[in-house]
């Protein structure tokens, strides 16, 4: 944890409101060759290209046809009863089911119109043979198939206290992109974070999944000493880390984590700091 911002640094002490490990351990391994945060970016964007054609793939499987039996089939423009309705189809017409989103199907009609309709009224659809058809509520496949996710978790920053946000796309069953926002209240000194992720998740289908993650990205730091004001600190960071999603029920998991970032200093000597996170996300 850092001192009071007052009269000259000593060495080793840092400047933001965190801890910060000795010079040259996990990090200065791991981000040996990356003396830049641009050299890192470089390193995800080539991750990206790699992953980019297996996300445009990752195709759904093959259309199912139902026929409406009910008077009439609504559509809203979104997955949730809060969209708008905008589209109704007639009975004896056919629809084809696109995708699922949880307890919402997006389906086409034979004017090619798409619109979500809810569980509760696809199941009281005909299959080409006549019979209902019946959908399973939402589960851990949908947790795995999930394109969109968004969570908040909170937790210790080296030291400070961190609340963090974020929103994520997967790319493929493997890979996702995050993008990350971040408060930092340390004793002497607040901040904030932002950055820039790549996941990777060996075994999606599991219901306690691991994960790795690489980014980089921006931290800021307001001193908030009294008796001498401290400069304000805006610096690149770079991280890796590890962690764990765990699925819980219908649309809500629980995300476990640990990052080692470096912060690329104006000085000689850039800092590592250590953070763990814990909180839950949603997914749809």
């Amino acid at each position: 944890m850092i001192k009071a911002t007052v009269g000259a640094r000593r060495a080793g002490e840092c400047d933001g409101p965190w801890r910060t490990r000795p010079h040259g351990r996990l990090l200065q391994r791991s981000f040996g060759l990356l003396q830049r945060v641009p050299g890192l970016l470089a390193v995800l964007a080539v991750l990206l290209s790699h992953t980019v054609a297996a996300g445009s793939a990752w195709a759904a499987d093959e259309y199912v046809t139902v026929s409406v039996a009910d008077p009439f089939l609504e559509m809203h423009t979104g997955p949730g009863r809060g969209y708008p309705k905008f589209h109704v189809v007639d009975r004896g017409e056919v629809v084809e089911i696109i995708k699922r989103r949880t307890d919402w199907f997006l389906v086409r009609d034979a004017g090619a119109d798409e619109g979500w309709v809810d569980r509760a009224q696809m199941e009281l659809t005909l299959q080409p043979d006549g019979q209902n058809i019946e959908f399973a509520q939402a589960g851990q496949q949908d947790f795995t198939d999930a394109r969109w996710e968004g969570g908040v978790l909170a937790g210790d920053f080296g030291g400070a206290n961190i609340i963090s946000v974020y929103t994520g796309y997967s790319l493929n069953p493997n890979v996702a992109v995050e993008v990350w926002g971040s408060q930092i209240l340390g004793n002497f000194s607040n901040g904030w974070l932002g950055s820039v992720n790549v996941v990777h998740e060996t075994w999606p289908e599991w219901r306690i999944s691991p994960f790795f993650t690489l980014g980089a990205g921006v931290i800021h730091t307001e001193p908030k000493s009294t008796i001498v004001q401290g400069e304000d600190r805006t610096d690149q960071v770079a991280h890796a880390g590890a962690g764990l999603r765990i699925y819980a029920t219908r649309r809500f998991m629980l995300r476990a984590e640990y990052k080692s970032y470096v912060v690329f200093t104006s000085r000689d000597d850039n800092e590592e700091v250590e953070e763990w996170k814990v909180g839950f996300a949603f997914f749809f």
